[in-house]
């Protein structure tokens, strides 16, 4: 494996959707019936920096327990993982679940996948500084649409001589619930192929948000600071720069709840008055009270979530949950 210094992150912007594209995408949900907005458009810089503050609040539990779990069992799930094996983070974002794991899974590389790239870049750079023997990629890539390598990243693989190093897919947080149960399964077939792309003993490391009292659930999405409204509502700012639409933050309320039938929470935002949303070449009128979809977080059961990690192909799962099983983190085997 690699001993030399790595003195600085590579980087890669991989423009793998057109931006026309982005832009059609945009209008199609908001001239849809109910209007909707991918949550990837959450995460640009300063979603990034308000989610990240969202992580430090009395009621987001996710991350904390999370934490605590890697803390707690870390050195198991480095037995489940192959060693010297390329840990490939996907929605890396701040690198901080990644950083706290690095010393405990001993990966021969690091590849931070984030929408974000320039949010990445100085987390990236500073995990580096951290440990300079790691040679560690990052690359903005919207994996929603496809996670397979760009040829890009394929070659700085085989520049670090690691194309038959095992792959971990390490997916923390329990951002896989921003996808319903068929694009989770979409998304975890393709994480199986990135897997076997590599050497034998590729796998699957990911956090999972499992089902619990409403009272617990819903104020994760709606704390009293009012940071997860700030977050939706940047949402906005963020398709006037893709779009150039004229949304307007102020006329929107941020608007969470869980939804039991679907076991997932739903965030939105609800137009204050009667108001229209124009861009080139569309518009859209809004009622008052009429909401625009941003999010789903869906939550699990484990035997659930262990069936559907089976149906896209991976071996049996050993899990690790918090005492009050809140939430769960599975490792499973390509």
């Amino acid at each position: 494996m690699p001993g030399n210094l790595s003195h600085a992150p590579a980087l890669i912007q991989h423009h793998g959707e057109d931006p026309r594209a982005v832009r059609a995408e945009l209008a199609d949900g908001l001239q849809a019936h109910p209007a909707h907005i991918s949550p990837k458009f959450l995460y640009d810089a300063l979603g990034s920096r308000l989610f990240d503050a969202i992580t430090e609040l009395a009621e987001y539990y996710p991350t904390r327990t999370e934490a605590a779990i890697f803390a707690q069992h870390g050195a198991a799930m480095a037995d489940c993982v192959a060693p010297d094996s390329v840990l490939i983070d996907l929605g890396a974002g701040s690198c901080a679940k990644a950083a706290g794991l690095l010393p405990v899974l001993k990966p021969a590389a690091y590849v931070a996948i984030d929408i974000s790239v320039s949010y990445l870049r100085g987390a990236l750079g500073a995990l580096q500084q951290r440990h300079p023997r790691v040679p560690m990629l990052g690359l903005g890539l919207d994996f929603s649409q496809s996670l397979a390598l760009p040829g890009a990243a394929q070659a700085w693989l085989s520049e670090h001589q690691l194309e038959g190093a095992p792959r971990t897919v390490f997916y923390p947080g329990s951002s896989i619930g921003n996808f319903s149960p068929s694009e989770a399964l979409a998304l975890l077939r393709q994480a199986h192929a990135v897997c076997k792309g590599g050497g034998a003993g590729g796998g699957l490391l990911i956090g999972v948000d499992l089902v619990k009292p409403v009272e617990v659930l819903e104020p994760a999405y709606d704390d009293e600071l009012g940071v997860t409204a700030a977050f939706n509502r940047n949402l906005l700012l963020n398709v006037n720069r893709w779009l150039g639409t004229d949304f307007k933050p102020a006329m929107w309320d941020h608007a969470s709840f869980y939804n039991v039938v679907g076991s997932r929470i739903e965030m939105h935002l609800q137009a204050r008055e009667a108001l229209t949303v124009r861009w080139a070449g569309g518009e859209r009128a809004f009622a008052q009270g009429e909401r625009l979809h941003t999010e789903n977080s869906y939550k699990w059961t484990p035997s659930a979530f262990e069936a559907l990690l089976r149906e896209a192909g991976f071996g049996p799962a050993t899990r690790w949950t918090d005492d009050a099983a809140w939430f769960g983190v599975f490792s499973a085997s390509a």
